[in-house]
């Protein structure tokens, strides 16, 4: 992969980040708005108002999803770590970019998972909403996408870094 590509690899993996991290932030703040709305209305304001508790299950399962992929950006995700340690530079480098190429075999299995799930959530509604689950359930295939995605950009940061250290030390 010459430079200028990947230099446009991590920007754009810099660029998604920034904002899914930002989305995840708005989306927490949210979810707190309305669990604290739904405190007061329950105990307080006693309107009947019955949406909060789903609306913000749905709210939280993609903030937490999407937060996988700012995860998988910043390399926080459990690793072999212990094991790395007791390898040589080229075989950490090795087992790393192995566990990468898996790592993004299973996001992208769950991406295309998650497209079936999806559109299978076309035809059921939420309980309070009336809406279909494809919100919901977009979830998944969106996170899985994003992670696969921050995952490769990742790859290639680490192993350009990984290479750039090993051919210092010859």
């Amino acid at each position: 992969m010459k430079r200028s590509e990947q230099t446009l690899l991590y920007t754009t993996a810099l660029r998604i980040n920034w904002l899914v991290e930002r989305l995840c932030a708005l989306l927490l703040a949210i979810m707190v708005l309305v669990i604290w709305f739904g405190v007061v209305e329950r105990y307080f304001l006693h309107l009947g108002i019955t949406w909060t508790e789903e609306f913000s299950r749905y709210v939280m399962i993609w903030a937490a999803l999407l937060a996988v992929s700012c995860g998988a950006f910043y390399r926080e995700h459990i690793g072999l770590d212990i094991v790395k340690r007791f390898l040589p530079p080229a075989g950490a480098t090795v087992l790393g970019i192995g566990l990468d190429l898996v790592s993004m075999a299973f996001f992208l299995f769950l991406a295309w998972y998650g497209i079936g799930m999806a559109r299978e959530g076309l035809g059921q509604y939420a309980t309070i909403f009336g809406i279909t689950m494809i919100v919901p359930f977009a979830a998944v295939p969106v996170s899985s996408a994003l992670t696969a995605f921050q995952i490769f950009a990742a790859m290639f940061r680490n192993f350009e870094s990984a290479t750039a250290g090993m051919t210092q030390t010859q």
